[in-house]
């Protein structure tokens, strides 16, 4: 019902701001995962009215602590707050002061280097290149930072894209050659609903909103076009699922219950997730992964795949509790 509500409070301010350029309030509106009643909506507006001299992300910052938006570690959701604001301005129901050029900031840019040229091959199998290292790149390894975003935006189908919400990245390696990358990986928010994967859970609405957090989408998945290496991509899957869980409590301050991935089901047949022992669920309904109100209908049909990181995943994410405390974690991209 509460998604109704919002769907129709959204359509209403999109109509009215085209047709009047003043847009009324909405009742409620949701945005990634949370939905801002009345009250709420007022006091972004005026926050951004009275402090107008202020740049966009002080703004945001501002109303995150003012609505207590902040993710499980106490950090505040910035990046999401900006993208609110954003979406808002779009439809006239506020106005943002302009976006201040200061160097580094605003929206990245993924320039070639020699660090990304394509190398000479390598071959074998997995066994051959064990142990695998999955390096985190963290937020201050500039230097990794720009080798993992240009090496997926130069040879993932998808390039790349900043990801909204909790995430993590890996750069992969091995022992035998540990100058050479052989992948990379990006772990994200999960999606927010799917139906194949929220039957074979068997969640209420009430429970996926409470603890979708303990589910993390494998986003991003680049084996870089000269590694021809048997086995690897199943391998990597392994030692992921025996890795991230710390890495993502040392993060975010929880550990998670459940992987789970999209794949394109024209384009690939999910090879390496059968071969790691991923679940396949069934297939998406052509919507994207953040389509509350089936809006869209033309997106590509995905497989749905999920890896339980415990024998009791689906108990535990339907009457798990979701984790409130404070940590002093990096900040995220």
């Amino acid at each position: 019902m509460l998604d109704k509500r919002a769907e129709f409070a959204y359509l209403r301010l999109v109509s009215t701001a085209r047709e009047y350029g003043k847009p009324e309030i909405p009742e409620s509106f949701t945005f990634n995962g949370r939905t801002f009643v009345q009250t709420e909506l007022k006091l972004i507006q005026e926050v951004c009215s009275d402090f107008a001299a202020l740049g966009r992300t002080e703004i945001s910052r501002t109303v995150c602590e003012l609505l207590e938006w902040k993710r499980v570690n106490g950090k505040v959701k910035n990046h999401e707050c900006r993208l609110l604001l954003e979406r808002l301005e779009e439809q006239g129901w506020l106005q943002l002061p302009p976006v201040r050029h200061l160097g580094r900031r605003g929206p990245r840019t993924v320039e070639a280097s020699w660090q990304g040229e394509p190398e000479a091959e390598l071959q074998g199998s997995a066994g051959c290149f064990l142990p695998l290292w999955l390096e985190v790149v963290g937020a201050g390894a500039e230097s990794q930072s720009r080798l993992w975003r240009e090496l997926m935006e130069r040879y993932h189908y998808l390039r790349c894209r900043v990801p909204v919400g909790a995430n993590l990245r890996y750069i992969v390696r091995s022992e035998r050659c540990p100058e050479r990358v052989l992948a990379c990986m990006l772990w994200t928010s999960a999606a927010w609903k799917m139906a194949a994967r929220d039957r074979w859970i068997g969640w209420t609405d009430t429970q996926r909103r409470r603890n979708l957090l303990f589910i993390v989408n494998n986003s991003r998945f680049l084996i870089l076009p000269w590694i021809r290496i048997r086995g690897l991509a199943s391998t990597i899957l392994s030692r992921c699922a025996r890795q991230l869980p710390g890495d993502w409590e040392q993060r975010y301050g929880y550990r998670p219950a459940l992987l789970e991935t999209l794949v394109e089901a024209e384009r690939f047949r999910g090879t390496c997730y059968r071969a790691a022992n991923w679940i396949p669920l069934g297939r998406t309904q052509g919507r994207g992964r953040m389509d509350r109100h089936h809006a869209v209908a033309d997106r590509v049909l995905k497989d749905i795949y999920v890896y339980p990181l415990r024998a009791d995943a689906r108990e535990h994410l339907c009457h798990a509790e979701a984790p409130v405390f404070l940590a002093s974690d990096p900040e995220l991209l």
